[in-house]
């Protein structure tokens, strides 16, 4: 019984640390905005946009092109008001990759 538990015990900490990978980056860099802008998927740049504090690389993600999201020059922004506004929301952001944080004003 002992096993069972230390068993169960140590699968749920498996399950937690997963779990946990994909909404703390590896190496947690902290943009401010104007470290941000220089993301802005222009000349080969990488583009990054910010919500709720946290930084995610849309460079290669599905509707985004050269920074620019459904028309809107969104990459290299704090884009947390905008997405609201949108008809998929913040259901997008769990399959991008974090990059970092935003660091709070």
């Amino acid at each position: 019984m002992k096993r069972i538990i230390v068993l169960l015990g140590l699968l749920f900490t498996i399950i937690g640390l997963v779990g946990c990978s994909e909404s703390t980056p590896d190496n947690d860099i902290v943009f401010t905005l104007e470290q941000l802008a220089n993301y802005d998927g222009q000349g080969g740049r990488q583009a990054y946009v910010a919500v709720d504090g946290i930084v995610y690389d849309v460079t290669n993600a599905e509707n985004w092109n050269n920074g620019e999201h459904n028309g809107q020059r969104l990459a290299g922004t704090d884009a947390s008001a905008v997405i609201l506004s949108s008809p998929h929301g913040k259901s997008v952001l769990s399959g991008l990759p974090i990059v970092g944080r935003l660091e709070k004003e």
